[in-house]
């Protein structure tokens, strides 16, 4: 079925359909990966948003469901130069077309996907639709102007508190921010025991679960949009380590003061480099952000200093806080294509272990005081 993608600014990509055949809006960014489409797909981080793929040929090795990032798709619409219907490969259980219209989700193909990421990066991300037909342009506005992406931290968050590995250590309080599951497999493998919490948990509650560790993962959308998470933050500061991935880096810096800013049309895909200013050395990193934190006032302050640079912007990608047990990034070190990132993931389980130490240490002292 033929249908368009209508952006924001009035131009118009003809294409045909596969997947979900229905109308939607969102948010059309792009994503320079050319591989990993089925973690694209899977990724809460896309909620709400129109992804488009820079490489020209996806669904090459199909679909299997043991590489999923969440149990369910997120993002409105695929958006793809050309699909591929016979994939080739031994984990393959479905095709591109078949999981799109599984899920829901709508896919549109023959697009000019370079033509439309060069829009992008020149114009800004911005919203569009995918309308079946020729649409006019009042209806054209009235799905444009019906997009509400505040609510999708709230849509990606788990539901309920709940534990796994019962019996590991460090004890991690994983609050959910639309996580990627492949955060929480690196924990376990690292043998945690991790609690999980919606976004809007009060501090007292993870108080109650005593934990070595306080982790905020990643998510979808606008960090203003999760207050009552930022107020969590700053009740736990001090009390426990803290540290925080992608989104988490955003919510953990608004605790302590700083400013988070949009991207002009964002960081996603598995390409972007990192400079470690502590080293000097440059990683490769996957990275799925549209906001970023604004270190300059805590630096100026000696509140925080940046940890990591993108090389690309020179937008902050880390921060190291002056005098407490916080620290956090921004980019995905959990990522297959994240270099040396399990280092990171290593130091996050140490720093945690260590303060199970102090506390095991200090509870023994009053016992024999």
């Amino acid at each position: 079925m033929k249908a368009q993608l209508i952006l924001e600014n009035g131009m118009r990509f003809s294409g045909t359909l596969f997947g979900a055949e229905k109308n939607i809006v969102g948010e059309v960014v792009f994503t320079t990966g050319m591989t990993g489409y089925q973690e694209t797909l899977t990724d809460p981080s896309f909620a709400g948003q129109i992804v488009t793929m820079t490489f020209p040929l996806i669904g090459n090795y199909g679909i299997n469901l043991e590489d999923m990032e969440a149990k369910h798709t997120n993002l409105k619409a695929f958006v793809v130069r050309e699909k591929c219907d016979f994939p080739s490969n031994f984990r393959n259980e479905m095709n591109l077309d078949d999981f799109l219209r599984q899920q829901g989700v709508v896919g549109i193909e023959g697009i000019d996907t370079r033509a439309l990421t060069r829009v992008i990066r020149e114009a800004g991300t911005m919203k569009g639709v995918i309308m079946q037909g020729e649409p006019s342009d009042e209806e054209v506005n009235v799905l444009m102007n019906s997009l509400d992406n505040s609510h999708v931290i709230m849509d990606t968050t788990a539901e309920q508190v709940y534990t796994l590995n019962e019996t590991g250590r460090p004890h991690v309080a994983f609050i959910d921010m639309g996580a990627k599951q492949g955060i929480i497999r690196d924990l376990l493998k690292r043998g945690c025991k991790i609690t999980v919490f919606p976004a809007n948990i009060p501090a007292s509650v993870i108080e109650e679960a005593n934990p070595d560790l306080v982790f905020l993962s990643n998510g979808p959308g606008d960090p203003l949009d999760a207050p009552g998470t930022v107020d969590t933050v700053k009740q736990l500061i001090g009390k426990y380590p803290i540290c925080g991935i992608c989104m988490g880096h955003q919510i953990i810096g608004l605790a302590l003061g700083c400013e988070t800013k949009k991207l002009k049309f964002g960081h996603h895909g598995g390409n972007h480099p990192v400079k470690d200013l502590t080293t000097g050395r440059v990683y490769i990193s996957s990275q799925n952000h549209g906001y970023v934190v604004d270190a300059k006032d805590l630096e100026e302050k000696n509140i925080a200093h940046p940890a990591f640079v993108n090389v690309n912007d020179g937008t902050n990608e880390g921060m190291s806080y002056v005098g407490k047990n916080i620290f956090t990034v921004q980019f995905h070190p959990e990522a297959v294509l994240t270099e040396y990132g399990h280092e990171l993931l290593e130091n996050f389980c140490k720093i945690a272990e260590e303060f199970h130490q102090e506390r095991e240490e200090e509870l023994a002292e009053e016992k024999t005081a």
